[in-house]
C-alpha cells in the first residue's frame, strides 16, 4: 500500500474496481511505491475532494519516450498514484 497521504485515493480506486496496471518501484530509487491505474485521474476534482496535505503534488509526465502519466506524488514519502493522460475513463469519484 502507498503512504497514508495517498491511501484514501488508492482505497477508492480499488473499491471502484479500477484496473491496476503496475505497482512497485519505478525508474529511480527516489520512488518508493508507485501504483498505476487504467484511468485518467481528474486531478483537479480529486485534489479538491481529498484535500491532500501540502506534501502531495500533481505529477504529470508528457514525454512520449518515457511514458505518459498524470496523477499524484507524495514528495515526503516518495509514493505515487498515476493514471493515463488520455484515452480512458475519467475517474473523479469512486463507484
Amino acid at each position: 500500500m502507498v503512504c497514508q497521504h495517498l491511501a484514501p485515493l488508492e482505497d477508492e480506486l480499488i473499491k471502484a474496481k479500477t484496473k491496476e496496471t503496475y505497482r512497485g518501484q519505478t525508474w529511480t530509487k527516489n520512488c518508493r511505491e508507485w501504483v498505476y491505474f487504467d484511468v485518467v485521474l481528474d486531478t483537479s476534482a480529486l485534489a479538491a475532494r481529498f484535500k491532500f496535505p501540502p506534501c502531495v503534488k500533481v505529477h504529470e509526465n508528457l514525454d512520449q519516450k518515457s511514458g505518459l502519466e498524470r496523477g499524484f506524488k507524495c514528495v515526503e514519502c516518495k509514493d505515487g498514484i498515476m493514471g493515463l493522460v488520455s484515452g480512458a475513463e475519467i475517474f473523479r469519484e469512486g463507484g
